[in-house]
């Protein structure tokens, strides 16, 4: 496992940014594995690597120490145990009508062979990794609420560096529906299912960083999942819950990663690189299609890399 960090470090001005999408992190290292391959040692620049759902344990996973290729291998291995279903929990929950999809044990399991004990205080990098609180607790009553929460092992007085990486990246990851809420926490999905603004945001919070580095310093790699082709024909839909509730979370994160698309587009410039492949209309990839891994596999690997590689050698490496 790499160094722990100092109580005090530079300004980041590297940011790595991963996108949510269950499953679908396997795209991301293949991507990052392919990257190393064409641009050996770049990733030693990373200063902060920000994450969400499957893509806060990506981030977590690298700053602990662990390879593409060694998570990735945990994704293909491990998936099927994950996302394991039986009809007498769709019995149970009516089919997930009245329960989650999914239990959370074996991701425990598996997070907890990942990370250990280790907490946010202990990593090699930075990281920020977006969850949601239903319940903040405050005892103000006029402030008491549900609200995004960014863990972090930043100093200062909001740190969360005595949190444990593998309780985090349950939080993360208890995405609606598929998981139970871990703590009064959900997936950070809901509120920034690509991370990228918040991280850039991090880096300029003064509680944490005493000089940020200014924005023309600042690199910043955004990582997709891959996109489905998602849409809702017609001109009027007169819903009620019932009819919304399918399609509002796959609405609501497609809407905040595109927000966050363009914000990091309008304050970095050419500085800001994002890769976010389409998928084939008739090739979707659900979050949880664990058996259709080796088509993600096979899209991933013919993606068109150049222009990536050569914005790392060109805004990554320069300075």
């Amino acid at each position: 496992m790499s160094p722990t960090l100092s109580p005090k470090s530079a300004s980041p001005d590297r940011v790595l940014s991963f996108d949510g999408g269950g499953i679908r992190g396997v795209l991301t290292l293949i991507l990052l594995e392919r990257l190393d391959d064409a641009v050996p040692g770049w990733r030693r620049r990373a200063d902060l690597l920000a994450g969400t759902s499957t893509g806060g344990i990506v981030a977590l996973g690298l700053a602990h120490g662990l390879s593409p290729r060694e998570l990735r291998d945990l994704y293909e291995t491990r998936s099927a145990e994950i996302f394991a279903d039986s009809w007498r929990d769709n019995l149970r929950d009516l089919g997930a009508l009245v329960g989650a999809q999914y239990s959370l044990r074996p991701l425990s399991r598996v997070l907890r062979s990942m990370f250990g004990t280790t907490t946010l205080g202990d990593l090699s990098r930075r990281v920020l990794i977006s969850t949601f609180d239903l319940d903040n607790r405050n005892p103000d009553p006029l402030k008491r609420s549900w609200a995004p929460k960014f863990f972090h092992n930043y100093p200062g007085r909001d740190s969360d560096r005595e949190q444990q990486a593998c309780r985090v990246a349950l939080y993360t990851s208890a995405a609606p529906t598929f998981f139970p809420s871990v703590d009064g926490y959900i997936d950070g999905g809901v509120v920034a299912n690509n991370p990228a603004m918040a991280a850039l945001a991090q880096t300029q919070d003064r509680r944490s960083v005493r000089r940020p580095a200014p924005l023309e310093q600042i690199a910043l790699l955004s990582l997709g999942t891959g996109r489905n082709l998602m849409r809702i024909g017609g001109d009027r839909h007169d819903w009620g819950q019932t009819q919304w509730v399918k399609p509002l979370l796959g609405l609501i994160t497609a809407g905040n990663m595109s927000i966050a698309d363009y914000q990091c587009r309008q304050l970095l410039g050419d500085r800001y690189h994002r890769v976010s492949p389409v998928f084939p209309e008739d090739q979707a990839f659900p979050m949880d299609g664990w058996k259709r891994i080796p088509e993600l596999v096979e899209f991933a690997s013919n993606l068109d890399l150049a222009p990536t590689i050569a914005w790392i050698r060109d805004y990554w490496l320069d300075g």
